[in-house]
Protein backbone atom coordinates (compact mmCIF):
# COMPACT_ATOMS: atom_id res chain seq x y z
CA UNK A 1 0.00 0.00 0.00
CA UNK A 2 2.86 2.31 1.12
CA UNK A 3 4.01 2.19 -2.61
CA UNK A 4 1.04 3.41 -3.95
CA UNK A 5 1.21 6.31 -1.98
CA UNK A 6 4.75 7.57 -2.96
CA UNK A 7 4.02 7.51 -6.78
CA UNK A 8 1.33 10.35 -8.08
CA UNK A 9 -1.92 9.32 -8.50
CA UNK A 10 -4.98 9.99 -10.91
CA UNK A 11 -8.46 10.60 -9.59
CA UNK A 12 -9.61 7.16 -9.39
CA UNK A 13 -6.23 6.03 -7.82
CA UNK A 14 -7.06 8.22 -4.69
CA UNK A 15 -10.33 7.24 -4.34
CA UNK A 16 -9.09 3.88 -4.00
CA UNK A 17 -5.87 4.75 -1.92
CA UNK A 18 -8.74 6.86 1.00
CA UNK A 19 -11.39 3.92 1.14
CA UNK A 20 -8.43 0.88 1.01
CA UNK A 21 -6.61 2.99 3.74
CA UNK A 22 -9.86 3.59 5.56
CA UNK A 23 -10.61 -0.34 5.97
CA UNK A 24 -7.29 -1.20 6.70
CA UNK A 25 -6.92 1.27 9.88
CA UNK A 26 -10.55 1.81 10.52
CA UNK A 27 -10.05 0.92 14.11
CA UNK A 28 -7.18 2.87 14.52
CA UNK A 29 -8.32 5.95 13.39
CA UNK A 30 -11.80 5.69 14.80
CA UNK A 31 -10.11 5.38 18.03
CA UNK A 32 -8.38 8.76 17.46
CA UNK A 33 -11.54 10.33 16.59
CA UNK A 34 -13.72 8.46 19.52
CA UNK A 35 -11.24 9.85 22.12
CA UNK A 36 -10.83 13.02 20.44
CA UNK A 37 -14.21 14.28 19.39
CA UNK A 38 -16.00 11.60 21.84
CA UNK A 39 -16.37 13.45 24.81
CA UNK A 40 -17.81 16.19 22.82
CA UNK A 41 -20.52 14.64 21.52
CA UNK A 42 -21.55 13.06 24.99
CA UNK A 43 -21.23 16.65 26.26
CA UNK A 44 -23.94 17.45 23.97
CA UNK A 45 -26.57 14.55 24.83
CA UNK A 46 -26.18 16.03 28.49
CA UNK A 47 -26.78 19.32 27.89
CA UNK A 48 -29.68 18.51 25.66
CA UNK A 49 -30.98 15.88 28.67
CA UNK A 50 -30.35 18.97 30.70
CA UNK A 51 -32.67 21.19 28.81
CA UNK A 52 -35.45 18.96 28.24
CA UNK A 53 -34.73 16.53 25.19
CA UNK A 54 -36.43 13.12 26.11
CA UNK A 55 -33.73 10.74 25.82
CA UNK A 56 -35.27 8.05 23.99
CA UNK A 57 -38.29 9.55 21.22
CA UNK A 58 -40.62 11.93 21.45
CA UNK A 59 -44.06 11.17 22.77
CA UNK A 60 -46.42 9.84 20.03
CA UNK A 61 -49.95 11.30 19.74
CA UNK A 62 -51.17 7.81 18.71
CA UNK A 63 -52.89 6.58 15.20
CA UNK A 64 -51.02 4.29 12.94
CA UNK A 65 -47.36 3.57 12.42
CA UNK A 66 -47.00 5.76 9.94
CA UNK A 67 -48.60 8.59 11.53
CA UNK A 68 -46.58 8.18 14.39
CA UNK A 69 -43.47 7.97 12.18
CA UNK A 70 -44.60 11.45 10.16
CA UNK A 71 -45.52 13.01 13.68
CA UNK A 72 -41.50 12.12 15.17
CA UNK A 73 -40.73 14.23 11.56
CA UNK A 74 -42.61 17.20 12.47
CA UNK A 75 -42.00 17.36 15.88
CA UNK A 76 -38.08 17.54 14.83
CA UNK A 77 -38.99 20.29 12.82
CA UNK A 78 -40.90 22.47 14.98
CA UNK A 79 -39.08 21.51 18.06
CA UNK A 80 -38.25 24.66 20.02
CA UNK A 81 -34.76 25.62 21.54
CA UNK A 82 -34.06 27.47 24.49
CA UNK A 83 -31.12 29.71 25.85
CA UNK A 84 -29.65 27.32 27.94
CA UNK A 85 -29.91 24.81 24.63
CA UNK A 86 -27.95 27.44 22.59
CA UNK A 87 -25.35 28.35 24.52
CA UNK A 88 -25.14 24.38 25.27
CA UNK A 89 -24.07 24.39 21.53
CA UNK A 90 -21.86 27.27 21.03
CA UNK A 91 -20.04 25.86 23.90
CA UNK A 92 -19.83 22.57 21.85
CA UNK A 93 -19.46 24.17 18.53
CA UNK A 94 -16.14 25.99 19.94
CA UNK A 95 -14.88 22.96 21.74
CA UNK A 96 -15.15 20.53 18.45
CA UNK A 97 -13.42 23.39 16.52
CA UNK A 98 -10.45 23.24 18.74
CA UNK A 99 -10.43 18.73 19.18
CA UNK A 100 -11.28 18.10 15.21
CA UNK A 101 -7.47 19.34 14.29
CA UNK A 102 -5.82 17.29 16.27
CA UNK A 103 -8.06 14.43 15.22
CA UNK A 104 -7.46 15.56 11.61
CA UNK A 105 -4.17 16.04 12.58
CA UNK A 106 -3.30 12.62 13.79
CA UNK A 107 -4.99 10.76 11.10
CA UNK A 108 -2.43 13.12 8.33
CA UNK A 109 0.58 11.80 10.58
CA UNK A 110 -0.54 8.05 10.77
CA UNK A 111 -1.39 8.05 6.66
CA UNK A 112 2.10 9.84 6.08
CA UNK A 113 3.76 7.00 8.15
CA UNK A 114 1.72 3.97 6.16
CA UNK A 115 2.79 5.96 3.04
CA UNK A 116 6.88 5.52 5.15
CA UNK A 117 6.02 1.94 6.42
CA UNK A 118 6.51 3.10 9.31
CA UNK A 119 4.18 1.51 12.67
CA UNK A 120 3.02 4.00 15.29
CA UNK A 121 0.57 3.80 18.57
CA UNK A 122 -2.81 5.41 18.69
CA UNK A 123 -0.96 7.70 21.54
CA UNK A 124 1.94 8.64 19.49
CA UNK A 125 -0.34 9.78 16.99
CA UNK A 126 -2.23 12.04 19.24
CA UNK A 127 0.76 13.25 20.91
CA UNK A 128 2.33 14.22 17.27
CA UNK A 129 -0.72 16.10 16.37
CA UNK A 130 -0.87 17.88 19.79
CA UNK A 131 3.07 18.95 18.94
CA UNK A 132 1.54 21.20 16.57
CA UNK A 133 -1.41 22.31 17.99
CA UNK A 134 -1.19 26.44 18.35
CA UNK A 135 0.07 27.04 14.92
CA UNK A 136 -2.76 24.61 13.72
CA UNK A 137 -5.34 26.69 15.55
CA UNK A 138 -4.25 29.68 14.13
CA UNK A 139 -3.89 28.95 10.77
CA UNK A 140 -7.28 27.31 10.87
CA UNK A 141 -8.88 30.32 12.76
CA UNK A 142 -7.53 32.22 9.74
CA UNK A 143 -8.58 30.34 6.76
CA UNK A 144 -11.89 30.35 8.55
CA UNK A 145 -11.88 33.78 8.25
CA UNK A 146 -10.64 34.30 4.74
CA UNK A 147 -13.46 31.22 4.10
CA UNK A 148 -16.60 33.81 5.58
CA UNK A 149 -14.65 36.59 3.85
CA UNK A 150 -15.25 35.14 0.53
CA UNK A 151 -18.76 33.87 0.86
CA UNK A 152 -20.02 37.20 2.26
CA UNK A 153 -17.98 39.08 -0.24
CA UNK A 154 -19.72 36.55 -3.02
CA UNK A 155 -22.86 36.91 -2.04
CA UNK A 156 -22.98 40.49 -1.91
CA UNK A 157 -21.81 40.63 -5.47
CA UNK A 158 -24.16 38.04 -7.03
CA UNK A 159 -26.85 39.73 -5.10
CA UNK A 160 -26.21 43.13 -6.35
CA UNK A 161 -25.37 42.68 -9.93
CA UNK A 162 -28.49 40.28 -9.90
CA UNK A 163 -30.49 43.11 -8.72
CA UNK A 164 -29.25 45.63 -12.06
CA UNK A 165 -29.60 42.57 -14.01
CA UNK A 166 -33.05 41.94 -13.34
CA UNK A 167 -34.48 45.98 -13.07
CA UNK A 168 -32.80 46.24 -16.25
CA UNK A 169 -34.74 43.52 -18.19
CA UNK A 170 -36.85 40.58 -16.26
CA UNK A 171 -35.86 37.28 -18.21
CA UNK A 172 -32.09 38.10 -19.32
CA UNK A 173 -31.35 39.80 -16.01
CA UNK A 174 -32.38 36.01 -14.28
CA UNK A 175 -30.68 34.15 -16.74
CA UNK A 176 -27.40 36.55 -16.13
CA UNK A 177 -28.31 35.99 -12.74
CA UNK A 178 -27.97 32.27 -12.44
CA UNK A 179 -24.85 32.15 -14.99
CA UNK A 180 -22.91 34.75 -12.22
CA UNK A 181 -23.96 32.53 -9.39
CA UNK A 182 -22.66 29.71 -10.86
CA UNK A 183 -19.64 31.42 -11.81
CA UNK A 184 -19.19 32.86 -8.77
CA UNK A 185 -19.81 29.30 -7.06
CA UNK A 186 -16.59 28.03 -8.86
CA UNK A 187 -14.76 31.47 -8.15
CA UNK A 188 -15.03 30.68 -4.47
CA UNK A 189 -14.63 26.79 -4.82
CA UNK A 190 -11.34 27.86 -7.08
CA UNK A 191 -9.77 29.63 -4.19
CA UNK A 192 -11.16 27.56 -1.49
CA UNK A 193 -9.41 24.16 -2.45
CA UNK A 194 -6.03 26.32 -3.79
CA UNK A 195 -5.93 27.36 -0.24
CA UNK A 196 -7.48 24.34 1.83
CA UNK A 197 -4.04 22.56 1.98
CA UNK A 198 -2.78 24.59 4.40
CA UNK A 199 -3.01 22.12 7.35
CA UNK A 200 -1.10 19.85 5.89
CA UNK A 201 1.68 22.07 5.65
CA UNK A 202 1.27 23.10 8.85
CA UNK A 203 1.02 19.60 10.26
CA UNK A 204 3.19 17.93 8.04
CA UNK A 205 5.92 20.97 6.60
CA UNK A 206 5.78 23.22 9.63
CA UNK A 207 4.83 26.27 7.66
CA UNK A 208 2.35 28.52 8.94
CA UNK A 209 -0.01 29.51 8.07
CA UNK A 210 0.65 27.61 5.48
CA UNK A 211 -1.74 29.31 2.73
CA UNK A 212 1.65 30.20 -0.02
CA UNK A 213 2.40 26.61 0.37
CA UNK A 214 -0.83 25.09 -0.22
CA UNK A 215 -1.70 27.76 -3.33
CA UNK A 216 1.92 25.80 -4.86
CA UNK A 217 1.35 22.31 -4.23
CA UNK A 218 -2.05 22.58 -6.03
CA UNK A 219 -0.98 24.36 -9.09
CA UNK A 220 -2.58 22.72 -12.07
CA UNK A 221 -4.72 20.45 -10.17
CA UNK A 222 -7.22 22.62 -8.78
CA UNK A 223 -10.41 21.35 -10.49
CA UNK A 224 -9.56 17.42 -9.97
CA UNK A 225 -8.91 17.84 -6.76
CA UNK A 226 -12.79 20.45 -6.24
CA UNK A 227 -14.16 16.96 -7.86
CA UNK A 228 -12.58 14.70 -5.68
CA UNK A 229 -13.88 17.19 -2.60
CA UNK A 230 -17.42 16.99 -4.33
CA UNK A 231 -17.25 13.46 -4.28
CA UNK A 232 -16.16 12.60 -0.53
CA UNK A 233 -18.81 15.29 0.67
CA UNK A 234 -21.42 13.39 -1.66
CA UNK A 235 -20.74 10.04 0.14
CA UNK A 236 -20.24 11.44 3.65
CA UNK A 237 -23.49 13.34 2.97
CA UNK A 238 -25.10 10.04 1.99
CA UNK A 239 -24.63 8.28 4.55
CA UNK A 240 -25.47 10.36 6.87
CA UNK A 241 -28.61 11.65 5.91
CA UNK A 242 -29.65 8.40 5.13
CA UNK A 243 -29.17 7.24 8.78
CA UNK A 244 -30.21 10.15 10.38
CA UNK A 245 -33.77 9.81 7.88
CA UNK A 246 -34.01 6.24 9.17
CA UNK A 247 -33.68 6.41 12.81
CA UNK A 248 -35.57 9.99 12.76
CA UNK A 249 -38.44 8.18 11.75
CA UNK A 250 -38.36 5.84 15.02
CA UNK A 251 -36.87 8.52 17.56
CA UNK A 252 -38.03 11.78 16.56
CA UNK A 253 -36.05 14.39 17.65
CA UNK A 254 -34.35 12.91 20.74
CA UNK A 255 -30.87 12.51 22.64
CA UNK A 256 -30.63 8.86 21.39
CA UNK A 257 -31.02 10.25 17.62
CA UNK A 258 -28.59 13.12 18.37
CA UNK A 259 -25.63 10.49 19.41
CA UNK A 260 -26.57 8.15 16.80
CA UNK A 261 -25.94 11.15 14.14
CA UNK A 262 -22.91 12.17 15.93
CA UNK A 263 -21.01 8.72 16.32
CA UNK A 264 -22.38 7.96 12.75
CA UNK A 265 -20.63 11.63 11.67
CA UNK A 266 -16.81 10.12 13.42
CA UNK A 267 -17.69 7.25 10.46
CA UNK A 268 -18.16 10.26 7.97
CA UNK A 269 -15.06 12.16 9.25
CA UNK A 270 -12.73 9.42 9.20
CA UNK A 271 -13.25 9.36 5.51
CA UNK A 272 -12.65 12.73 4.89
CA UNK A 273 -9.89 12.70 7.02
CA UNK A 274 -8.05 10.24 5.16
CA UNK A 275 -9.23 11.54 2.28
CA UNK A 276 -7.70 14.69 2.76
CA UNK A 277 -4.13 13.02 3.74
CA UNK A 278 -4.12 10.83 1.00
CA UNK A 279 -4.82 14.31 -1.42
CA UNK A 280 -2.11 15.93 0.09
CA UNK A 281 0.17 13.72 0.07
CA UNK A 282 0.01 13.15 -3.72
CA UNK A 283 0.33 16.90 -4.38
CA UNK A 284 3.78 16.65 -1.74
CA UNK A 285 4.77 13.61 -4.11
CA UNK A 286 3.95 15.56 -7.61
CA UNK A 287 5.79 18.62 -5.99
CA UNK A 288 8.74 17.45 -5.08
CA UNK A 289 8.73 15.26 -8.60
CA UNK A 290 8.61 18.93 -10.07
CA UNK A 291 11.65 20.30 -7.95
CA UNK A 292 13.57 17.20 -8.68
CA UNK A 293 12.84 17.65 -12.41
CA UNK A 294 13.64 21.28 -11.99
CA UNK A 295 17.24 20.63 -10.79
CA UNK A 296 17.69 17.94 -13.29
CA UNK A 297 17.14 20.63 -16.03
CA UNK A 298 19.33 23.47 -14.39
CA UNK A 299 22.30 20.64 -13.86
CA UNK A 300 22.32 19.98 -17.58
CA UNK A 301 21.53 23.57 -18.48
CA UNK A 302 24.69 24.77 -16.64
Amino acid sequence: MNNQLNKPKGFGEILDQTFRISKYRFKDFFMILLILVGPVYILQAIIDLATGKNFLRQESTGGTWYENMLNNFELSEVSSTNLAADIGFAIVSLLVLFTYPVAQAAILIGVNHIKQNREFTIGSLIKQAMGRFFPMIGSTIVYILIAIGIFFGLIFISVFASMIFIMLDFVIGLILSIVLGIFLFLVGAFLLTRWSFYFGSVVMDRNSPGLTRSWRLSKGRTFRLIGLYLIFIFITFSIAVSLQFSFQAILGDSVLLGLIVSFTTLFTTLIMAVGYAVMYLDLKVRHDADDLRDLIDDYHIG
